[in-house]
């Protein structure tokens, strides 16, 4: 791996490569249970399979809005990745309605490569990408004919455009000024940061609205994979804001905003140090977070999972989750990163 970012061909190539390579593995699951069980078991195991999920289906038209909502998060981000890792969006054929869908597919404002000067975040932005590609399949694959289309998207680096707002919000840039989330690693991660890190808490959120145990498995494991990924974003940004505190704060910066935009309670934390104490409560005071922990572990500690008091994730109702992806602590059913609004049944924000 050299110091330069791959061109967008290679980087496509790459892509598709580990998503090759994840199909591979899939099919060698399936030959072992072949081998195991017999021909016999596994067709009698994939008809149950089929059975479950027509059931489900049928059992709650709300998991099927649910898992809609999760996949305009995943469309969302999905497109931003693509484009900051290859300069170009997600195929067409992932972002039509399905069959049974009356929704209308958007368009993708903005988004062009990041010239990353690190290598190391170049191979994460990649590894996440495909990660959200293969989400946004996933969760497609799982709603059939019922998956709703991608709706329209701003991740555009104008002035006006939804990543300069949050910025703005965040003490990031001016009022009024742009924000460009494609001009440098720092500017990259901070953008990812504002995305994943409320997807951590959607899918947690979201994960009681559930019927289904086959939809729940399904969640709980993109749910995972989003924690991997705000970890992944968290780390990176503690550490280079040892070396530039400005980074540091302006992260700080963009976790105040969420709490600002989906509601009173003091939830998100941002990647500040903190002094770890004997105290079962948390203050307002960044840098203050208070779980209570052994007397041999109590003093400054990083902050890279923000957990609260009983080392758990907090999660967001929908209503907030759209909060803050709509850039607004009023209840409405468009704005920000989503200028029309999401596509499916859940659509409006919470009045904050």
């Amino acid at each position: 791996m050299t110091d330069t970012v791959m061109d967008a061909g290679d980087t496509d190539a790459a892509l598709i490569a580990q998503l090759e390579r994840r199909a591979e593995r899939r099919n060698e699951r399936r030959e072992f249970f072949r081998t195991a069980l017999g021909a016999g078991a596994v067709a009698a195991v994939g008809a149950a399979a089929v059975t479950l999920g027509s059931r489900a289906t049928a059992q709650s038209v709300n998991d099927a809005a649910t898992l809609n909502f999760a996949l305009n998060l995943e469309y969302l981000e999905a497109q931003f990745y693509s484009y900051a890792v290859t300069g170009a969006g997600l195929a067409n054929t992932l972002l039509t309605p399905g069959s049974a869908s009356t929704t209308t597919q958007g368009a993708v404002t903005g988004g062009r490569q990041v010239s990353f000067s690190d290598p190391l975040v170049a191979q994460y932005a990649r590894e996440i990408a495909a990660d959200e590609v293969a989400h946004v399949t996933f969760l497609r694959n799982q709603l059939g004919t019922a998956a709703v289309a991608q709706p329209a998207i701003d991740i555009g680096s104008t002035a006006t455009s939804a990543f300069s707002v949050a910025a703005a919000a965040a003490g990031l840039v001016a009022s009024g000024a742009a924000f460009d989330p494609y001009a440098s690693d720092e500017n990259f991660l901070l953008a990812a940061y504002l995305f994943e890190d409320v997807g951590v808490t959607a899918y947690k959120g979201a994960a009681t609205l559930l019927e289904s145990k086959l939809y729940l498995d399904a969640a709980a494991g993109i749910l995972a994979a989003e924690a991997y990924h705000a970890s992944i974003i968290r780390t990176v940004l503690y550490r280079k804001g040892l070396d530039t505190p400005s980074l540091r704060t302006s992260a700080d910066g963009i976790s105040n905003a969420r709490d600002g935009l989906d509601g009173t309670t003091d939830d998100d934390q941002g990647i500040s140090p903190v002094t770890l104490t004997a105290s079962l409560t948390s203050t307002t005071t960044p840098g203050s977070y208070a779980p209570q922990v052994p007397t041999a572990l109590l003093g400054l500690a990083s902050n890279i999972v923000p957990s609260a008091a009983d080392g758990t994730v907090y999660g967001r109702s929908i209503g907030a989750v759209l909060n803050i992806v709509y850039l607004t602590r009023l209840s409405v059913s468009k704005g920000g990163f989503f200028p029309n609004g999401l596509n499916g049944s859940y659509v409006t924000s919470s009045a904050n």
